[in-house]
């Protein structure tokens, strides 16, 4: 290319989750857990969940689909396509080869990119990629799509209120409305927080405690990490980023909850090292708490309210009603903050992105609106489209449960789940042959 392509982000952004949801107000009666134990303990009101009518593939297909048809792209205008998942029904193929039946037609297979898989991290993990595919010296000129979804759902026990399900699909691409910044945070480590080992089961092995102390540890050290790289790209050793460069914060929000606590351990960076000035902290609070400290936590909660309604609330809408989303997750929050703000309330703001996959992987990143949002906002409707899910008894949420964990990667099958449950025009499955292999169809 004879010139360098500028201001590289998000262009176009699809959502999709599933048709019904149930009310965690109603699990808590259920399980006879104490009234706002889900609600208030994690900060959920409901959660969205499939039969084995839809999977990986079924939810990749539809949010692809959308996102070409409601933004009027040329399928052969995509020179990329990269999924995050850790929704895996395959050992070997990758969920993107499906997605090509969705490019046959325009006769565009010379697509690059393939799957990318560490938990909840693989969405943040491909975007990164496309983003640098599109300003490497490899790029063609055209626009690369990433798609992040996933089921999240849990086997009977603790963590079974905090699942969900849904998928994102982005365009990224040059001279976008959301722009990214090119300078990251990041932390990996090996630990053992929560893993899927049993692949003959779709639930996983989790140490609630542990997946706790390394989401927020992670984030420690991706901020921290993320501040000492800006100052060294801008060749000066003070480091001036803090929390409050940003308007608005977005985050991996596997519960409400969570994502408080890391707002507040966000907050007590910035104080611990004085850039929180005026802060109200008790007298000899100790300023190399561990994220496992609640008496530090609970103070800068408190400290971090006013903050935390302004810049996290406009986030939530998503993942309040879906749940978690693992891999989507951190998309979530920014389809509902386009969609709870203005464009006037969002154009010229900077965010502040952290994702976070168990195992571990994690980033603090940031990004700049340049541009109104209208098309978007217009696009994703997400408001109507969280309104009109079908909030189901916890008796099919269960029988739902029970029905995938039976047909779990069995062949020679036809889905027992109703169609009924499945949005117009949205992709279900329809058969899995004696050979595995699937086929899809539309509502």
């Amino acid at each position: 290319m004879s010139t360098r392509p500028a201001n590289v982000g998000i262009k176009a952004l699809e959502v999709y989750f599933p048709r019904t949801a149930i009310s965690e107000t109603d699990l808590e009666k259920h399980d006879g857990a104490s009234a706002g134990k889900y609600t208030i303990g994690f900060g959920q009101e409901y959660m969205c969940y499939s039969s084995d009518k839809e999977d990986i593939y079924s939810y990749a297909l539809t949010v692809v689909d959308q996102l070409l048809t409601k933004y009027n792209i040329d399928p052969k205008s995509i020179g990329r396509l990269e999924v995050g998942t850790e929704t895996i029904i395959d050992k070997a193929k990758a969920v993107k080869t499906v997605l090509m039946d969705l490019f046959k037609a325009s006769g565009n297979d010379d697509i690059e990119g393939v799957d990318s898989k560490n938990a909840c991290y693989g969405g943040s993990a491909a975007i990164f990629n496309a983003i640098n595919w599109v300003e490497s010296s490899s790029w063609d000129g055209r626009d690369a799509i990433v798609v992040a979804g996933d089921i999240a759902i849990y086997a009977e026990g603790a963590a079974r209120p905090v699942g969900g399900a849904g998928a994102i699909a982005v365009l990224i691409g040059p001279d976008a409305p959301i722009v990214f910044e090119p300078v990251h945070g990041s932390h990996m480590a090996n630990v053992w927080d929560f893993y899927k080992p049993d692949l003959t089961s779709e639930y996983p092995f989790v140490d609630g405690p542990l997946t706790l102390e390394c989401y927020l540890g992670a984030l420690d050290k991706s901020y921290n990490n993320w501040r000492r790289n800006v100052a060294k790209r801008a060749k000066t050793e003070k480091e001036e980023e803090s929390i409050a460069s940003f308007d608005y914060c977005l985050f991996h929000a596997p519960y409400g909850k969570l994502v408080q606590k890391a707002f507040a351990r966000l907050l007590y960076n910035d104080w611990a090292r004085g850039a929180l000035p005026n802060a109200v902290v008790p007298e000899g609070t100790n300023k190399t708490a561990s994220v496992v400290d609640k008496a530090v936590e609970k103070v800068f909660i408190g400290v971090s309210k006013s903050d935390y309604d302004v810049k996290i609330g406009p986030t939530t809408a998503a993942p309040k009603k879906l749940g978690n989303t693992y891999s989507a997750s951190l998309w979530m929050g920014l389809a509902s903050l386009i969609s709870a703000k203005t464009d006037d309330e969002l154009v010229g703001k900077r965010l502040s992105l952290f994702t976070y996959g168990s195992g571990c992987a994690a980033t603090f990143f940031a990004a700049r609106i340049n541009a109104p949002l209208d098309n978007l906002r217009k696009n994703i409707d997400l408001i109507s489209r969280l309104d009109a899910i079908k909030v189901q008894p916890v008796s099919a949420y269960i029988h739902a449960l029970e029905l995938r964990e039976k047909n779990h990667l069995i062949k020679d099958y036809t889905p027992e789940g109703t169609v009924d449950d499945i949005w117009p025009g949205a992709y279900y499955l329809a058969k899995v042959d004696h050979m595995f292999r699937r086929t899809y169809e539309k509502a």
